[in-house]
């Protein structure tokens, strides 16, 4: 009887939706909470699941296997695919979130891109902020979670962690590979990166 219950929910909110004018390729594999905010020109896509106190914008996309609880989107945002989007987190207006990509407890400024294989939580993020691929913020140490702030236009190269209490101020730019446990003053780049060794015409033990 319960999960006959949850189905009529389901098949409820689905409907109800579908008449606002949310666009649904697949309606029956997209899932909603009874308390979910969507508002005009919005598309999901298959395989979605929309779980407790998410609000949607205007002109947003939601790619497929995506999974989102207690989360606010603004306007003319994407996310996805395989995004999941945690708790306390606001995605503002332009922002995009690829694939791969996991948001915890995090302000994302507007039009920030993370577009691919990212941890990003516990941090604020400014403006048209660009995060590279692999990147991670380390924001606990098995005690206690410390915040990350990345200041309006820093661009931090891919496969990078910032280790948490840390800032990076305004137009920075963070090498790839780098471990980041300072804060980063404006305009100037930061990179911590072991000197490559080559050894000439090497040959591997038999």
């Amino acid at each position: 009887m319960k999960q006959k219950k949850i189905k009529e929910e389901q098949l409820k909110l689905r409907n109800k939706f579908l008449k606002n004018g949310v666009k649904m390729m697949a309606p029956d594999t997209v899932f909603f909470s009874k308390n979910t905010k969507i508002g005009k020109n919005v598309t999901i896509d298959p395989y979605v699941v929309i779980s407790k106190n998410v609000s949607l914008g205007n002109n947003v996309r939601i790619l497929s296997f995506s999974h989102l609880e207690g989360v606010t989107i603004e306007n003319n945002v994407s996310v996805g695919p395989y995004a999941r989007l945690r708790p306390g987190t606001i995605l503002k207006s332009g922002s995009k979130i690829g694939n791969f990509v996991e948001v915890k407890k995090s302000l994302i400024g507007k039009k920030s891109k993370l577009n691919h294989l990212s941890y990003i939580g516990d941090t604020k993020l400014g403006k048209e902020v660009n995060i590279g691929a692999g990147t991670i913020t380390c924001n606990y140490d098995g005690v206690k979670k410390s915040k990350t702030i990345i200041d309006d236009s820093v661009f931090v190269g891919s496969n990078s962690s910032l280790v948490a209490p840390v800032k990076l101020e305004k137009k920075s730019v963070i090498g790839a590979g780098s471990v980041i446990t300072k804060n980063v003053s404006k305009n100037s780049l930061a990179l911590t990166r072991s000197k490559q060794t080559e050894i000439k015409n090497y040959k591997r033990k038999k």
